[in-house]
């Protein structure tokens, strides 16, 4: 969205002047092609990326929140869970009720932020429309973590919520942050199907058909698949965005269909403005809750 303030008509110079600039400020956007889905991120390339995702290097908050996550996402807690996700209502709210409700909620696993989520959100967003990326992928960046509500409506702490997702059902792979040796607690670590290579799915089965580590991804992917119109690069941005295993360090893929190949590439053109807009500056959630709620 575009927008210039433009001055009551005047015989002041200076406001004819500035009138004049905001005019042109308007040409000079409206002859700014659209940037492509897939065209490289601007906004980040100033910043050292090596500053993102220090897992090693987290508090201990960061490094006891994984600890429980890879202890306690089973197969079995992760058919419970989506079997309640069929079976209970939770809320009805509006988008920006939900962002608002999010503001309290500080997620414990992020090692780049202490920011309330609405912050996120809007940066995320924020960075999107700057660029001029799709409206769909401008409202995309502006839900994508909406799933985290799911821990004001009986989560069974942050665990079931945040963090970097993984298939469950199949060998833990090694390139899992904080790998292998920390699922060793996981009661399906020793599971003579669970710890195969493939486990309970078959090459090429399509990640459609993966039991993915149940949380905000999995919850807010499959509320907006039914009920909005986003594109399926759209959802795969939702789903897949904690899906560092995969989107990042390759793994998993050959769990993946030629609908997952062009999916991969979606969610790696959202991830720069995911990750690499929490070091931007706070923004005014007053004057972009008009932006949004009006645009």
């Amino acid at each position: 969205m575009v927008s210039a303030a433009f001055h009551p008509a005047s015989t002041n110079i200076e406001a004819i002047s500035d009138n004049i600039d905001a005019v042109n400020v308007l040409k000079a956007n409206a002859k700014q092609p659209a940037k492509q889905l897939y065209d490289e991120s601007e906004f980040d390339k100033a910043k050292d990326k090596t500053n993102f995702r220090q897992f090693n290097d987290a508090c201990d908050q960061v490094k006891n929140f994984y600890a429980q996550q890879h202890t306690l996402q089973t197969v079995a807690f992760n058919l419970k869970a989506r079997n309640d996700f069929h079976n209970k209502a939770r809320a009805h709210m509006t988008v920006w009720e939900a962002m608002e409700k999010l503001n309290t909620f500080i997620d414990e696993c992020d090692p780049d932020t202490q920011e309330s989520q609405v912050t996120h959100l809007l940066q995320s967003a924020e960075a999107i429309r700057k660029e001029g990326k799709p409206r769909w992928m401008q409202l995309v960046g502006l839900i994508h973590d909406l799933g985290k509500l799911l821990f004001f409506f009986g989560a069974q702490g942050q665990w079931d919520v945040v963090g970097d997702t993984f298939p469950v059902g199949c060998a833990f792979d090694d390139r899992i942050i904080f790998g292998t040796e920390s699922f060793k607690k996981n009661e399906d670590f020793e599971n003579q199907i669970y710890r195969t290579k493939f486990g309970i799915y078959s090459p090429g089965c399509g990640l459609e058909n993966v039991m993915l580590a149940w949380g905000h991804d999995e919850y807010l992917y499959h509320i907006v698949k039914d009920q909005s119109t986003i594109p399926d690069e759209g959802l795969a941005m939702i789903r897949y965005h904690s899906f560092y295993p995969w989107h990042r360090e390759n793994a998993y893929h050959e769990l993946m269909n030629e609908h997952d190949k062009k999916m991969l590439e979606a969610v790696r053109a959202f991830n720069p403005y995911d990750l690499y807009s929490k070091s931007d500056e706070v923004p005014n959630v007053e004057e972009l809750k008009v932006t949004f709620i009006f645009k």
